[in-house]
């Protein structure tokens, strides 16, 4: 049975990008067929769909033992999801194995990135099999249907990449457990263009200097980077919030889960401790076909030819990619420099 929505009033202007701008990224991300909107007075940057779905999303009912995973994304929030999930389940590897994270740990509001033509090609690819479509049709219903589909005896694990503005009411309202993963800006903006490659819902084409400028100017979906972290450090001190950087995870990580099952009322005995950082290790993590997209892979939404969806996951390997590019490094270490004056912690 379907849970009766809230009726709060979405309290945001969202409005159009401007038309020559839009144009232009319309030509760059090739996933959007339509268009883009700006949100509230930080500018958050979505596809057309969000102008009318929004009041949707904001009017979500949270359940008081909901676990909500939010980050920007290309931070560390798979990794996240994977751990809190099995941490919440009595170390159950199997059923992790045997059911994929997007089952375990639904995507809030992916459906807004699948275009109807997108979505109108990719089904058509999938012909021949009734399985694959049907996966296409549950990844393109929205989030707070689904969910809100799910028994009360079940427990519920929530991804999102909104920021914290943007989420429903009711989740602050229920003191939800919510987990959220901070990370260098520029490990973010590399990992974010592979993956804006990868998906065919976003269909990038450019380089990644021309990325660059897009994630400086917050021209790219849950973007204004900077605003959707200090929104999240706001809550720092908030009683049910947990703030987690991710070099401090990549670094630790049997801290990072010690921390994290203290906040979820957790305890991990040794042998599970030793079992739980085999299967979130890198290299056993990119082969495991739960958390690796391997169902996007077989319902042909992620492009093949680009590098997989687990990348390399360590700190630091983006300069490279800056190094590359004349200049490029200077103006992304002058602007980061900019706008972290003022915040208590160097992302």
């Amino acid at each position: 049975m379907t849970e009766t929505p809230g009726n709060h009033k979405f309290p945001y202007e969202i409005n159009l990008l401007d038309a020559e701008k839009n144009k232009e990224l319309l030509q760059y991300f090739q996933g959007e067929k339509t268009g883009f909107v700006q949100v509230g007075p930080e500018k958050y940057f979505f596809p057309y769909k969000y102008k009318y779905e929004a009041e949707n999303y904001y009017n979500f009912q949270a359940r008081a033992d909901d676990v909500w995973i939010v980050t920007f994304p290309r931070s560390g929030t798979t990794l996240t999801q994977e751990l809190v999930w099995l941490l919440c389940n009595n170390m159950d590897f199997r059923t992790a194995k045997e059911i994929k994270l997007t089952e375990r740990f639904p995507f809030f509001e992916f459906h807004l990135f699948l275009h109807p033509e997108i979505k109108k090609q990719i089904l058509k690819e999938n012909a021949c099999s009734k399985e694959q479509q049907e996966f296409v049709e549950l990844i393109s219903t929205p989030g707070y249907k689904l969910l809100s589909e799910i028994p009360k005896t079940k427990r519920r694990f929530i991804k999102t990449h909104f920021p914290l503005s943007l989420l429903p009411p009711s989740v602050m309202e229920q003191k939800c457990k919510i987990i959220y993963v901070a990370r260098n800006p520029m490990d973010v903006a590399v990992s974010y263009y592979y993956l804006n490659r990868l998906y065919r819902t976003q269909g990038y084409i450019g380089d990644f200097k021309h990325y660059w400028n897009y994630f400086q100017e917050g021209l790219n979906p849950w973007m204004p980077y900077f605003s959707h972290v200090r929104e999240a450090m706001t809550f720092r001190k908030t009683k049910n919030f947990l703030y987690l950087q991710y070099e401090d995870m990549a670094s630790d990580l049997q801290s990072s889960i010690e921390h994290i099952a203290n906040f979820l009322g957790c305890e991990v005995e040794e042998p599970k401790m030793k079992a739980l950082l085999k299967h979130l290790n890198i290299s056993n993590f990119r082969l495991n076909t739960s958390v690796n997209g391997q169902e996007m892979i077989d319902a042909h939404v992620l492009n093949k030819e680009e590098n997989g969806f687990v990348r390399i996951g360590v700190t630091g390997s983006s300069i490279s990619e800056f190094q590359a590019v004349p200049g490029l490094l200077e103006q992304a270490n002058k602007w980061i420099t900019e706008n972290t004056i003022g915040l208590n912690r160097q992302l």
